[in-house]
């Protein structure tokens, strides 16, 4: 069986500064695994070699949709667009919704890949034009509902509570069809209440929708709850991999973030 993503002694150099160093992740399919380390540690310039932001000075990134090796495709230099339509997603650390745009807008902009209409057929309204444009309000909305924010549809993105927000980000990626969700520190600024309900999200979507989860995260509780393995980075480095009980003893992951 071949992992979803794996990714093969990756470096990313800026100038004289290795940001990521040799890192080796590998992803099953199904898994919830989160990347934890101190801040500048590597983790955003990790997601953004990942996800075509940056192409790795070194090194590997493979994914596949399903753990069928015939399906390995290189994604190394490949454009964000082109990696998102090859089946990745991904959130920000800060919220970057279309704020003036309602919150059921803002979902139907992550569908757009799903489009077929000429532009010819957008101008003149035909009648395949305007079922595509039902089809998509109606695949929007069943997003919305499926994350709990069906109530805002109409809403504007800038209005919403910051929890919804950042679960909107996240039915936004949803939209695109992903089977790897990338999660970059999804918790930030929430309070205990929509932490809770954050989690509750994210194990749906991997129990219900089928879709992979990893997370960088300072969180270390929704940490622990969530992920069922942990890879610890610190200067750009890989110090520890393990499931959340043995990360927690780990006097190297002790030293360089938990503290003691």
């Amino acid at each position: 069986m071949k992992p979803i993503l794996d990714v093969k002694d990756m470096s990313m150099v800026f100038g004289g500064l290795r940001a990521v160093d040799k890192v080796n992740i590998h992803i099953d399919k199904g898994e919830i695994v989160a990347l934890i380390g101190p801040n500048g540690a590597g983790k955003t310039t990790f997601f953004n070699c990942i996800t075509g932001v940056y192409t790795p000075t070194e090194g590997e990134i493979l994914i596949s949709r399903s753990d069928n090796s015939g399906d390995q495709k290189k994604i190394n230099g490949l454009k964000p667009n082109v990696i998102n339509n090859m089946g990745l997603a991904r959130t920000f650390q800060n919220i970057r919704l279309f704020s003036s745009m309602t919150v059921l807008e803002n979902v139907m902009i992550g569908r757009h890949h799903a489009l077929k209409s000429s532009i010819l057929g957008s101008i003149f309204r035909v009648k395949s034009t305007r079922e595509e444009e039902e089809r998509l309000i109606h695949e929007s909305y069943g997003i919305l509902k499926k994350i709990g924010l069906e109530k805002f549809v109409n809403e504007q993105a800038q209005n919403l509570p910051y929890g919804a927000q950042r679960r909107l980000e996240i039915a936004r990626a949803m939209a695109t069809d992903p089977f790897l969700l990338l999660l970059d520190e999804p918790a930030a600024g929430m309070n205990p209440q929509e932490t809770r309900e954050l989690v509750d999200t994210i194990n749906f979507i991997r129990d219900e929708e089928n879709i992979t989860i990893l997370l960088i995260e300072h969180d270390m509780s929704l940490v622990m709850t969530l992920s069922e393995r942990i890879y610890v980075v610190d200067y750009g480095q890989l110090i520890a991999e393990g499931a959340p009980e043995e990360i927690k003893a780990n006097p190297d992951v002790i030293k360089a973030y938990l503290g003691e």
